[in-house]
């Protein structure tokens, strides 16, 4: 029998439909509003003093700084934050925490059967191989999955959450695809469960974190006393081990340091130390003693468990950079671990690194170009036809002075250029106004010739031909040609080389 008790906070009444079986989650037990916009999930166990404090902050102090100032209606996209605390007559604590969007459910599942149709889109389903190997009896349908590119938007976002986190001062420590719904048709994310955030010096963290995700020195200690000085505990830098694992799963289907090393005869234990004090990384440039070994690997799991024919560097050359820092410097040592906004640039520089695959059948669709001179397609093998304009963009050191930034642009056909191409000063985040957007420009491959059609930039000028290229016309995109795409303060300057001539 279904009833709808309401429970009170000072100013607000929120329903909610109790038909004697709430969603358990781990901690909570979870009911939905009458019309389904909010739930409100209810503590199982006791909640102390500093819990409720935490918790009141959570949806008052935190609430604010976080989306009540520039940016934040971005965030209230990126996540699933508590609006209000709730408490009953029998001291039962709860959250009222707005429902998902109906894109992270699946609306098909698995494209055998129906089983987790309307399940949540937790963030496992999309970075394990074998969901989506083409012969796996539970591999999800194809119209779940989105293509390569799509994960690095995701993993964008996911970034700029946790960057937006630390920079209030905040940990979220258990940072996981648990914690992550995704969406790649819509290329979005959401990051959930967020009531066990960190506020380093005044709310220690309530869990150690998710297995797969657990930082190697909280793993290391966590046989210690709960209130050992040495005694490692979630922070800021554990979210920076955390943060990559994820992006490194979301893009290459497997886990950076589960490999083929044993570091003890006793399961449990050699998983605590394989995760923890000895934890090394898969594809580890010197130390190669943890690459998967191909006679141990599930065959669902091919071939993205083979380290040798898809290795870390189909990311491109700013990730492989930073999943080194991550998993080789930074792996035992914290303060060396790349921050998130680091993580955030890299995705998106590498994004213009990349290549629509010509082969239809490819399940990827897209590829990293890998600077070399007859590129192809790592997923399927398919060869680039024809020439590709490579742009390597320069800044104005000082007066006459130029500069490579290390960001360049591959050109496909019908491929935008937008204003932070342009311009140094106009930074690709969150804060991009609607106008900032809109496209100045697009490239084509036009009566078998590569062209740039102009369609914004007012001072767009061909240096090496010394003429303006005005408003709604073209110029060809040939090898050496240098194009001044803005006089403004931060204007750069674009060198094109033809690739694969």
């Amino acid at each position: 029998m279904k009833s709808v008790p309401s429970i009170t906070t000072p100013g607000k009444n929120y329903q909610y439909v109790d038909n004697g079986e709430p969603m358990r989650g781990g901690m909570k037990d979870v009911y939905f509003g009458p019309d389904k916009s909010y739930v409100v999930a209810f503590y199982r166990d006791k909640q102390d003093y500093n819990s409720r404090e935490r918790l009141k902050k959570l949806v008052t102090q935190y609430y604010d700084s976080f989306f009540n100032r520039e940016g934040g209606e971005y965030y209230k996209e990126l996540y699933c934050w508590p609006t209000d605390m709730v408490e009953t007559s029998d001291g039962k604590v709860g959250l009222v925490v707005p429902t998902y969007n109906k894109n992270f459910f699946f609306k098909q599942g698995y494209a055998t059967s129906e089983g987790i149709k309307g399940k949540e889109k937790q963030g496992l389903w999309f970075a394990s191989a074998k969901f989506r190997h083409p012969q796996f009896a539970l591999r999800l349908d194809e119209s779940e999955l989105g293509n390569w590119l799509s994960y690095f938007q995701i993993c964008v976002k996911i970034a700029r959450g946790v960057k937006r986190l630390h920079a209030a001062g905040l940990a979220h420590s258990d940072l996981s695809y648990k914690n992550v719904l995704i969406d790649p048709v819509s290329k979005s994310a959401t990051i959930i469960d967020i009531d066990g955030l960190v506020v380093p010096g005044l709310y220690p963290p309530d869990v150690i974190g998710t297995a797969d995700f657990i930082a190697p020195e909280v793993l290391a200690t966590k046989h210690l006393a709960l209130r050992d000085p040495t005694r490692k505990h979630a922070n800021r830098t554990t979210d920076l081990h955390a943060l990559p694992v994820m992006i490194y799963l979301y893009l290459l289907y497997r886990h950076p340091l589960k490999g083929g090393k044993v570091n003890s005869l006793d399961t449990e234990q050699d998983d605590l130390l394989s995760m923890g004090e000895k934890a090394l990384f898969i594809e580890h440039p010197t130390d190669h003693s943890n690459q998967p070994k191909m006679d141990q690997v599930s065959k669902w799991t091919l071939p993205w468990a083979d380290v040798a024919k898809l290795p870390y560097t189909i990311t491109g050359p700013y990730l492989k950079a930073l999943f080194d820092q991550a998993f080789v410097t930074g792996l035992h040592d914290p303060n060396q671990r790349p921050n998130a906004d680091q993580w955030e640039q890299a995705l998106l520089k590498t994004t213009d690194l990349m290549q629509p695959c010509s082969n239809p059948k490819c399940q990827q669709k897209w590829f990293v170009f890998d600077n070399t001179t007859s590129p192809t397609c790592p997923f399927c093998g398919t060869p680039v036809k024809g020439t590709l304009p490579v742009l390597d963009l320069y800044f104005e050191f000082k007066p006459t002075v130029w500069r490579p930034e290390n960001h360049r642009l591959m050109v496909y056909h019908n491929q935008y250029l937008f204003q932070w191409h342009v311009n140094r000063h106009v930074v690709r985040n969150e804060k991009l106004t609607d106008e900032q957007k809109i496209p100045v420009g697009y490239f084509t491959f036009h009566h078998n010739k590569w062209v740039f059609v102009n369609q914004k930039l007012t001072s767009l000028k061909d240096l090496t031909e010394d003429k303006e290229i005005p408003v709604n016309t073209m110029v060809d995109i040939t090898d050496g040609k240098k194009l001044l795409l803005s006089t403004e303060e931060g204007g750069r300057v674009v060198v094109i080389t033809m690739a694969n001539k």
